[in-house]
């Protein structure tokens, strides 16, 4: 286990396996199966999670390769939650809840079929079991009643024989190492079937028009796809835009015509709540499309070339390493940089980013700083930068006027010239933003408010109330959740920017970044102030604890990463922006540059 998992096991897992791992070497002994390979522990692939067992033979009616996935349960009690079949309660585990065990199973085999190329590409049988050996029918009898997934069964230990039964029926009294190893040595990659699944979800339920620039960058990722894939190179695709230039877009679409040619791609950001409504948005229908979408640290051991192309949506949003607290201590010793790691794994990657969509410490992806490392390494390099401008209402004019606002672009900050397709005002006060902006969310628009980590965050009340730490004068409201969970009526940080209910919680740049909605309200605090005809960033007011250590961020980091924290507020909203300043200088200097203000009673 220490070795590959990274850890030693814990107290409960060593129990568990002491009171798991005989029940099914009796069984299987009973069985007549002494000659199966016995997977432990076995991690699905590009994931950390993993399944009990996998027993790896041959079938007894076709003689072609044979695996059982087995999840081991020592559960003897469990209840279901009422008006759910896929709900229960576990003794003595009662305050939390557990998904049916032979749905857990379906998933798993699900997507070993979907992600190891050796089972697309063979034919094989692939089925599953839960195995709750210290029940009996009558103390799980709610699971043992509730239908149980497409590809597993469920069985007691009062159900014994029926296990050892369904054992001899999938697996042949021969020898299984030979099978084995073939699946831990199959090449990792989405399935075909995935693939066409995924074709149907992203391209033709989404349709997309790409224009322009837009098109061109298509183009040259499908071209660049299939020269390497017929020369044998790889050839690393650079795509720059601001702010709705449509680099999701292009990726998605993309995506879907990788997919419906059967080609090898997946997607991945470096963002949780991007990532998230992606696999919302195109696995509403298909669940199993969701893993398609992963994270930049997902690819630590891929294998090198294994996809065709993998779409990196948000590479500003890159760091030195994959490496975490959960990294596996057999891959955090090989570790690379993670830029090394994603290029590595497909023919063609594709970056997209925003140079100045850069706001946490550690993150390091640049245009220049991308293409410098291809070259050096020798790969064939295509960039392609995106002039026009989708977000904001389309206005060039509104996002060349906040980049010089800020000292982005250089230059200097400008009277707002107008843009009659984009309405941007001040506002005199929160509760006028706010009450301006419920106006278009309740008309049936999008609307949120968002502001600079310059409160305090605190968890949700024991009793599900959030906390209002974003208090100004006597307006106060909570900050958008931070876990994966819905609480008080919020909806999880991931979904804040796109759930309707998100409306009332002040969102923050790590949930809003590569969103966008109607109409977009701004709150500056006190972390950025215009004082003697410049900007200050104060760093004794912001609040984020990325920021905290002077030695890990520097002051002139910290200057621009404040910066371009306020850039991606900015350029949130599409048809409008409303901004509003806690600081009164900085407040006369904004109403000295946009003429407009919204009135509480417009």
């Amino acid at each position: 286990m220490a070795i590959q998992v990274g850890h030693s096991p814990s107290p409960s897992e060593r129990h568990s396996w002491e009171r798991s791992i005989p029940a099914l070497r009796a069984d299987l002994m009973d069985a007549g199966l002494g000659q199966v390979e016995v997977l432990l522990e076995y991690r699905l692939p590009l994931t950390s999670k993993r399944a009990d067992v996998v027993l790896a033979g041959k079938h007894p009616s076709t003689g072609k390769p044979s695996f059982v996935v087995v999840e081991l349960k020592q559960w003897s009690e469990a209840e279901g939650i009422e008006g759910s079949d896929t709900l229960f309660r576990v003794a003595p585990h009662i305050k939390r809840e557990y998904l049916h065990p032979g749905l857990q199973v379906d998933g798993y085999c699900d997507y070993l079929r979907d992600f190891t190329t050796y089972l697309a590409e063979n034919e094989h049988s692939l089925i599953g079991a839960a195995y709750l050996h210290n029940a009996t029918d009558a103390g799980v009898g709610d699971i043992v009643a509730a239908p149980s997934g497409s590809r597993s069964r469920v069985f007691t230990g009062q159900r014994r024989g029926d296990f050892v039964n369904f054992l001899r029926a999938h697996l042949a009294p021969e020898p299984g190492a030979e099978t084995a190893d073939a699946l831990l040595a199959s090449r990792i990659a989405p399935s075909r079937h995935l693939l066409a699944v995924a074709a149907e979800e992203v391209q033709q339920r989404e349709m997309f028009t790409l224009l322009d620039e837009q098109r061109l960058a298509y183009e040259q990722v499908l071209n660049g796809v299939g020269r390497a894939r017929g020369a044998d190179t790889k050839t690393v695709v650079i795509i720059t835009g601001g702010p709705g230039s449509g680099k999701s877009v292009i990726a998605l679409s993309v995506m879907g015509e990788l997919a419906r040619q059967g080609r090898s791609v997946m997607h991945a950001t470096g963002s949780r709540s991007f990532t998230q409504t992606l696999r919302k948005v195109a696995g509403k229908r298909a669940p199993r499309v969701q893993k398609l979408f992963a994270y930049f640290n997902s690819f630590m051991d891929a294998e090198k070339n294994g996809l065709d192309c993998l779409i990196l949506d948000e590479a500003h949003r890159l760091r030195e390493t994959s490496v975490n607290r959960y990294t596996r201590k057999e891959v955090r010793l090989v570790a690379r940089p993670q830029l090394e790691e994603l290029v590595d794994a497909a023919r063609v990657p594709v970056f997209l980013l925003d140079d100045h969509q850069v706001v946490r410490p550690g993150e390091l992806g640049t245009a220049d700083e991308i293409e410098e490392y291809a070259v050096a390494r020798g790969l064939r390099v295509r960039r392609i930068s995106l002039d026009d401008q989708f977000r904001s209402g389309g206005s060039e004019v509104y996002v060349s006027w906040v980049q010089q606002l800020l000292g982005l672009e250089g230059g200097v900050p400008s009277i707002w010239p107008g843009d009659p397709r984009f309405e941007l005002r001040t506002a005199s006060s929160p509760e006028d933003m706010e009450a301006w902006l419920r106006r278009h969310q309740d008309a049936g628009l999008t609307a949120r408010i968002a502001a600079g980590y310059a409160w305090p965050w605190s968890d949700p009340r024991a009793d599900g109330t959030l906390v209002p730490d974003v208090v100004i004068g006597d307006w106060a409201r909570p900050w958008n959740l931070r876990g994966d969970r819905s609480v008080g009526g919020a909806p999880p940080a991931a979904l804040w920017a796109t759930d309707p209910a998100g409306f009332g919680q002040i969102g923050c740049v790590y949930t809003a970044q590569g969103f966008e909605y109607d109409h977009a309200g701004v709150i500056i605090g006190p972390d950025l102030v215009w004082r003697h005809g410049r900007w200050i960033t104060v760093r004794d007011a912001s609040k984020d604890p990325d920021f905290r250590s002077r030695k890990t961020v520097g002051d002139d980091d910290f200057d621009r990463l404040v910066r371009n924290v306020y850039k991606v507020l900015m350029t949130r909203g599409m048809r409008s922006v409303v901004i509003f300043a806690t600081d009164a200088e900085t407040q006369s200097h904004l109403e000295s540059l946009i003429p407009g203000r919204i009135s509480d009673n417009e």
